[in-house]
Order: C-alpha cells, then structure tokens, then sequence
C-alpha cells in the first residue's frame, strides 16, 4: 500500500493529528512558529533543546507526548548539518515514518520549516520509503496485537506552489518505488516472467502505453540464443517485455530504460552455495526499476518518448540447461563462450541490448544486480556506472545524486577486453575474479552498438540484507529514482 500524502499550509494552533514530526537541523532553537506546539506539549520542546536533550544529529529521534486532542504526539526528529537539504529531509521523512508506523498512529503531519518544490517531494519520498511496509504474504496477528499502519501523511508548507510542484512528484516517483519494492519482495514462485508482463500490461492500460510481449518462440525467430540459453533450463516461458510511452514529438528518439529480470538465479549447473540462495529472488530488481519508473514517468506525463525493455527469465539447473563450455549466439550474430552459467544476467541483456538498437533511441540505460564484484568494490553505498559516452555517464550520475542514489564511474578501458577473449568464440561471458563488474560491462558493450549507452551495476544497492534506518532488509526501490531524474532532465 502506497502512502496517502497531502500538502498544506502550516497552522499548528489549529492542527489536529496524532503525531507531528518536527525535522530540525543540529543545533536547533526554539522558534516562535512553534508556541502552539509547545504549548501543546506543556513546554516540553522548549524544555529539551534548552537541556540539549535533543541536539539534532542525524537520525536522532526524540518523542514527546502532547494533549489528548489537537497535536497529540510530537516526535523530533535530527538531520544533521547536511550540504545536502534534499536529501536530509528524505531521510528525516523515512525516519519519521517508519517510527510512526512503530506507533501505530496512522496518519502524521511533518513540519521543517520553509520547502522548496524540490524539498517537499524529497520530505513526500521520503515518508513514503519509510512507511511501506510488505504483509501482503503474512497472516494478521490477532486484533489486540495490531497497530495502525501509516497511511496518510500531511506535510506543512507555507509555498503554495511549492505544495503543488512537490506534492504531485512526490505522489508520482513514491507510487513507481513502491512498485519496485513490491514486485522485489515477491517471491519468485509469484513474480514470475508472466508476472512481470502482466504487471507492464497493467501499468499501460491505466497510463496510456503500448506493451509488446515476445515469448521463447518469438525470441526463437529472433534468433536470441544468448537470452533463450539461460531459459532452456526451466519451463516457464521467458518474455523480453516491451513498454512504450510516447509524449514527446513524434519523430523524437525515445530513451531506453533496460533491466534485468532474472525472477530467480540459482547460478545454473554453476550453482549458487545454499546459503543466501534465497536472496536471489532479487535478481529481477532491474526489472523492477524499469517498471516503477514507467509508473512515475506516466503519472507525470512528462512531454518525452521513453521505452522500457525487460528481459526476464529464471536461471535453473536441469537436464536442459546450458552448461560451461557451450556456445551460443546472440542475434546480433556474435558468438559467445559459456565460461560459468552463473554469468546470466549479461546473456539476457546481450539480445536485450541488441534488441534496443532498432528503436534508434537517444540514449539507452541498463540497470543489473549484475555482479557481485561491485559489492565488493562499493559496498551498498553506491551503484557502479560504466558507459561508452562520457557526457552520458556524467548526466546519470548528476541524476542519481538528485534522486538519492549515488553512483560512481568505474573505466571502461580497451585493456580489459583482453580478460574476456575466447580460444573457441568471439566473446566469453566471464572474465574471472579480477575487474568482474568491469569485464560484465566489457561484455555488455559488445552488444551497446549504435547508440549513447550507461551500465548501472545495482547489485549492491537494489536490495540490502541489513536494516539501513530509513529502510528494512529487503528492497530499496533503487534504480526507479536514477531513471526518473534522467528522463525528467531531458524532458526539462
């Protein structure tokens, strides 16, 4: 369920919630603003930045109890001295809100002082990342056990037209993110190929696009045997999923949004240690990116023409799975040696890749839990980029950093081809250990022909294993806020 979020002038004599959220920078004062606040909470606020109980650090959280009507809880709550107020306020929403949903109050106002249009849908996003939560697959606990889950959430702002800027963005990227973390966190006997179409299909009808579905015997006829190699090995029928949004002009060339949908990767014969296995239901999260955005993109009609390109599939040993050492070929016409059929995601996107290039598109963007090399380059902190055109990579990485996901350019040298030579084919698809995330995408250009092309490696930061504070283990809606500041940059 997607947060209900409202914007309104502040007028806290006259509020009436369950909770306020105060987001205040380090080092607060009391303001005049707040008496009724205050007041409300018998001086408490006034109380606890005079006592430096409450000092403003990042994430610092202080709850105070307010009247039984009018503002009835108060939770400040600290963003440091960012350099970056955007970001500090999406961060301080997502506290707020996943300690509101802890309380059980089910709708809050957030207050932090003066926003921006820009500032209010960072605070909206925000509260909407820490309010989603997935129950779908569980049972209820018993009635006496429950708590209210957030569900609306109102933030104060005295810009009118900051309130309506920032609110309809706000409402629009939130709703493709939760998308993103719903199809993520569904298992993968639920998000299946068939799921993931089905669910583009959904996103048209409601959003005015087109969708064109090719099956394994469509992708025969395309001759795709770099993609129809990783699903020879399950039964369920793989889908390369197109979806067209056109609101540019009409001769425009389209962006291309690319991602992964891998809906399970058990590694193939190269089969993944038991261990963790199950966090490879994840390995569609590119996928799922691709779709949250054309959600944000379509709610906010943005005047450009994107497509989204899926290549989706499972990874599975069995009789029929290919195996290292065989050789296919892609329909670009290249022939590839299997080294480790745990390399998948770069087979898929081969013929995906290719594919894009009859769409003649301005620029195209791919986005893979690709390697697990990149994790061990960046940590969950920052998503890989590679690409064939400097200006490119800059402009993604510019809108990475709006959308609070950065990212960091690794080099794309010739010298690193070298490392995924084949004695029995053109190519191979594995390079080994050293450079992994780099040879990927070394493997990848050799399909990114004719275009303005940018690899996102988002193995670690589509997911995370650990709690991060604004978010719970599980998904994290990374890559849908990178692919909508790109687009919404071009259609500027």
């Amino acid at each position: 369920m997607t947060l209900t979020l409202h914007a309104a002038a502040p007028d806290f004599g006259a509020l009436d919630t369950p909770l306020l959220v105060l987001a205040l920078p380090s080092a607060p004062t009391m303001r005049d603003e707040w008496q009724a606040v205050d007041t409300a909470a018998n001086g408490a606020i006034a109380r606890a930045l005079a006592r430096r109980d409450f000092r403003g650090g990042r994430d610092e959280t202080l709850h105070l109890a307010g009247g039984e009507q009018g503002i009835q809880r108060i939770l400040l709550v600290g963003m440091g001295s960012p350099a970056d107020r955007p970001a500090a306020l999406r961060r301080a929403g997502a506290i707020a809100a996943r300690q509101a949903n802890r309380l059980g109050v089910g709708r809050l106002a957030f207050a932090a002082g003066d926003l921006s249009g820009e500032e209010l849908e960072a605070a909206g996003l925000g509260l909407t990342m820490g309010a989603w939560d997935f129950k779908e697959l569980k049972t209820a606990p018993p009635a006496e056990e429950q708590r209210a889950p957030l569900e609306e959430a109102t933030i104060l702002a005295a810009d009118a037209a900051a309130r309506d800027a920032g609110l309809r963005a706000a409402i629009a990227i939130g709703a493709g993110q939760s998308l993103a973390r719903r199809l993520g966190m569904l298992p993968g006997n639920v998000c299946t190929p068939d799921y993931l179409a089905d669910t583009a299909r959904d996103i048209a009808k409601r959003l005015g696009m087109e969708t064109t579905v090719l099956d394994r015997a469509a992708m025969q006829r395309e001759k795709m045997g770099s993609f129809l190699a990783v699903a020879q090995g399950t039964t369920q029928d793989p889908k390369l999923i197109m979806l067209t949004y056109r609101r540019g002009p009409k001769d425009g060339q389209p962006i291309v949004l690319v991602g992964k949908g891998l809906c399970f990767d058990s590694g193939g014969i190269s089969i993944k240690p038991a261990q963790g296995m199950e966090w490879m239901k994840f390995d569609m999260c590119g996928a799922a990116g691709v779709l949250g955005a054309m959600e944000a993109i379509g709610r906010l009609e943005l005047p450009v023409n994107v497509v989204g390109l899926i290549g989706s599939t499972t990874n599975m040993p069995s009789g029929e799975a290919m195996k290292p050492g065989d050789v296919v070929q892609a329909s670009n016409g290249k022939y590839i040696e299997i080294i480790n059929t745990d390399a998948e995601g770069r087979l898929v996107l081969a013929d995906v890749l290719s594919f894009a290039k009859r769409l003649s598109p301005a620029a195209v963007i791919d986005a893979a839990t690709l390697t697990g090399a990149c994790v061990i380059a960046l940590g969950h902190t920052a998503t890989g980029v590679l690409g064939t055109d400097d200006a490119l990579i800059e402009e993604v990485i510019g809108a990475g950093k709006r959308a609070g996901e950065p990212g960091w350019a690794l080099p794309l040298w010739d010298e690193y081809k070298d490392l995924i030579k084949s004695d029995v084919a053109d190519i191979k698809n594995s390079g080994g250990r050293p450079a992994g995330t780099i040879t990927a995408a070394m493997f990848l250009r050799e399909f990114a022909e004719g275009y303005p092309w940018v690899h996102l490696d988002v193995a670690g930061t589509a997911y995370t294993e650990s709690d991060l504070g604004t978010v719970p283990r599980g998904p994290t809606g990374v890559p849908v806020g990178t692919f909508v500041e790109f687009v919404r940059g071009r259609a500027r």
